[in-house]
């Protein structure tokens, strides 16, 4: 049977009913709805991290930092003073497991700092209605997108748990992290952003050191975003140049999956 072209994005856990469609996949439409599906599932993940780190004490370094100006809470952000005060906010003994999770709890915290500064989401409203059937009668998450376009080449994805009793809540912010990396590679193939150029934006900066934060910075905050994306998504295109800026800087914009898999393999 053929899978009908769509992408769909399910939640139900908790408090927490979310459920949307898109069947229209005119370009702009998906680039739309995949920016409200990522802003929906970043918000979430904190709260799916308590088990394994402290997520208020994180938001309490976050209020700390982000008092100061834009530079110098990047070079904040960046200093091994932080990453220590990380690595006594996440509950691990095991060495090389508290580095899985500091490297998650930094991201949390550089999303939580520059948020105050800078638009660290898209400017779509996240999805929080339901509008569809859930797929399952059980608590869960899932996000699938099916698409051959001839334009763009052939997209299927999915990104499902089924979420019981004993799922450690941290499996569940690893599939929305996921989830969000899925969207960021897909994102500025519908948005027609300039990814090559951004990377070029920044090209001057290899192996960034701290003295050369600043001017890091500085040429984010001049990125024109008009040469690098149409009208509708100049303010993606800035999101994306912050991902770059900090990725220079060895600083990640996103919780990445791979650190909370590996954690949660060896736990």
């Amino acid at each position: 049977m053929k899978v009908e072209d769509q992408i769909v994005f399910t939640a139900h856990h908790g408090s927490w009913k979310v459920a949307d469609r898109l069947i229209d996949l005119e370009d702009e439409k998906v680039a739309h709805f995949l920016a409200s599906i990522s802003n929906a599932v970043n918000a979430k993940i904190p709260e799916y991290l308590t088990e394994v780190m402290n997520v208020a004490g994180i938001m309490s370094l976050a209020e700390e930092i982000g008092k100061k100006d834009l530079s110098d809470a990047v070079v904040a952000l960046k200093s091994p003073g932080t990453a220590r005060k990380l690595g006594t906010l996440v509950f691990e003994e095991d060495k090389k497991l508290r580095k899985h999770l500091v490297d998650v709890a930094k991201a949390v915290l550089v999303r939580e700092v520059l948020s105050k500064k800078v638009p660290v989401e898209y400017p779509e409203e996240p999805l929080s209605e339901v509008r569809i059937v859930f797929p399952y009668s059980e608590d869960h998450v899932n996000f699938t997108a099916f698409h051959l376009s001839a334009e763009h080449g052939k997209w299927r994805a999915v990104r499902r748990l089924i979420i019981d009793d004993k799922t450690p809540m941290a499996d569940v912010a690893r599939l929305l992290a996921s989830i969000n990396e899925s969207i960021t590679l897909k994102l500025p193939v519908y948005a027609s952003i300039d990814i090559k150029g951004i990377d070029a934006w920044f090209g001057e900066f290899k192996k960034v050191k701290k003295a050369e934060i600043p001017a890091v910075v500085e040429k984010y905050r001049h990125f024109p975003a008009e040469n690098y994306a149409p009208g509708p998504f100049q303010e993606h295109a800035k999101v994306y140049a912050l991902r770059k800026a900090l990725e220079k800087i060895g600083l990640p914009l996103d919780v990445p999956a791979k650190s909370l898999e590996k954690y949660l393999e060896k736990k």
